[in-house]
C-alpha cells in the first residue's frame, strides 16, 4: 500500500474540494508514491507525535490540523512547525491533513460531536453553497439510456435521498463536419440531422473529473457538446456545524453537566441561563463564533463551540445559551472517527490512534 491508497479512502469521507479557501489541506509532507509501513492518526502533528510515529514504525501521519498553515520561507528549526517538518522529512514520514474538509463533511467532526451527545434528527447547520454543478449534454436518442447509466455510475444524478435523477428532452441536432472531421454519424461535408436527447444531470463538484471522463468515454460523437454550470442550490450534505435534538429535554444546568461528561471537559464558559429547557442543540467544532446567528436562526436552544471572545457572548442577546467547551475538547474525538473509518476501509493494515495529548491549553 502506498500513501495515495490511504488518501483515496480519506477523500471519500472528506473530499478536499469542500475545504475552506483559507485552509491548507492534503499531503503536506512526503510523497504520494511512498510505501506505507503504518498510519498514525492525530489531532495535531507535534514533535512528540512524530517521535511516536517513529517508535511505532508509522511513516504516514494523518492529522486533523495542518502543521503547515502559513507559508514557510526557511527550514532552520527555529519554530515548532519547522522542527516538525524537518524531523518528518529526515525520517521519511508523510503528513496528511484534512481540517476544514472534515469540518464540512456530513460524517465528519460535527457528526462526531452529535454522536457523543447522542443527538437525533441531525442536519447541517450552515449548508455550503456553490458545491452543486449541472451537466447538460446531447446524445443520439438510441444511445441516451446507456450514457445516462454511465453518468449515474460516475456519481451524477444524486439529489438528497434520490439517485439516478435526470431531465431529458428529445429534439433534433444538426452538424456539418469539415474535411478534417471524422463523424460517427452522417458524412463530412454535408449537413446531418440526428434525433437527439438533451440530458441534464446534477452532481457534487468534487466529482466533476469523474463525470466528464464518463461522458467522453461513453459518448459516440467525435466532438461532444456539453456545458457545466454551478447552480445556486445549497448542498444539504456539506457544510459547517450541525443541529440535532436531545431525546429528552434538560434544564440548562443539567445539560451543561451532561456536556462535561460526554465531551470530557472540566471547564465550560457560557452565557447567562435563560431558565428554559434545552432540546434543540447546535454544535460546531473548533472556532465557531461565525455560526452564532445561524444557530439562533435555526431555533437552537444552545450552541456548543469553542474560542468565543468576550464580545461574542453578547451576541446571544438572551435568545440562546452559548457554551464554549474548548477548542481541543470540541475536536478531540475526531481522531477516533478517523481510526474507526480507516480500520473498516483498510482491514489488513495497522491504523494506530495517537496516544499523545496535543492540547496546548492547561487549566489550573
Amino acid at each position: 500500500m502506498i500513501v495515495q491508497d490511504v488518501i483515496d479512502h480519506l477523500e471519500v469521507l472528506a473530499p478536499l474540494a469542500y475545504a475552506e479557501d483559507f485552509d491548507n489541506v492534503g499531503l503536506l509532507v512526503g510523497s504520494k508514491k511512498q510505501n506505507v509501513t503504518g498510519v498514525l492518526v492525530t489531532l495535531d502533528t507535534l514533535e512528540a507525535v512524530v517521535d511516536e510515529a517513529i517508535s511505532k514504525n508509522c511513516n504516514l501521519i494523518v492529522s486533523f490540523h495542518p502543521i503547515i498553515f502559513k507559508g514557510l520561507k526557511k527550514l532552520t528549526g527555529k519554530s515548532y512547525v519547522e522542527r516538525v517538518v524537518m524531523k518528518a522529512i529526515k525520517h521519511d514520514i508523510a503528513i496528511y491533513s484534512m481540517h476544514t474538509a472534515l469540518d464540512n463533511a456530513l460524517q465528519g467532526v460535527n457528526h462526531m460531536i452529535c454522536s457523543q451527545l447522542e443527538l437525533t434528527n441531525k442536519r447541517i447547520l450552515i449548508p455550503q453553497s456553490e458545491t452543486i454543478k449541472k451537466l447538460t449534454t446531447y446524445a443520439p436518442q438510441k444511445e441516451a439510456e446507456d450514457l445516462r447509466i454511465a453518468l449515474f455510475a460516475a456519481g451524477a444524478g444524486s439529489i438528497g435521498n434520490y439517485n439516478d435523477c435526470s431531465f431529458n428532452v428529445d429534439g433534433v441536432g444538426t452538424f456539418n463536419g469539415n474535411e478534417a472531421s471524422n463523424p460517427t454519424k452522417g458524412k463530412k461535408g454535408s449537413i446531418h440531422k440526428e434525433a437527439e436527447t438533451k440530458i441534464t444531470v446534477t452532481f457534487s463538484k468534487h466529482l466533476e473529473t469523474n463525470i466528464l471522463q464518463a461522458l467522453f468515454k461513453n459518448h459516440s460523437y467525435e466532438e461532444v457538446a456539453y456545458e457545466v454550470t454551478t447552480i445556486e442550490n445549497k448542498n444539504q450534505n456539506i457544510g459547517m456545524g450541525m443541529i440535532g435534538e436531545l431525546t429528552k429535554s434538560m434544564d440548562e444546568s443539567s445539560f451543561l453537566n451532561y456536556v462535561k461528561n460526554k465531551m470530557k471537559t472540566d471547564c465550560i464558559r457560557h452565557t447567562s441561563f435563560l431558565n428554559k429547557k434545552i432540546k434543540k442543540v447546535a454544535v460546531l467544532g473548533g472556532s465557531g463564533s461565525f455560526a452564532i446567528n445561524a444557530a439562533k436562526a435555526a431555533g437552537a436552544d444552545v450552541f456548543i463551540t469553542a474560542d468565543l471572545k468576550y464580545h461574542d457572548f453578547f451576541t446571544a442577546e438572551d435568545s440562546i445559551l452559548l457554551a464554549d467547551i474548548g477548542h481541543y475538547e470540541s475536536e478531540q474525538f475526531t481522531k477516533n472517527l478517523l481510526v474507526a473509518y480507516l480500520t473498516k476501509k483498510i482491514t489488513n493494515f495497522a491504523i494506530i490512534l495517537s496516544k499523545t495529548n496535543t492540547n496546548p491549553v492547561k487549566y489550573f
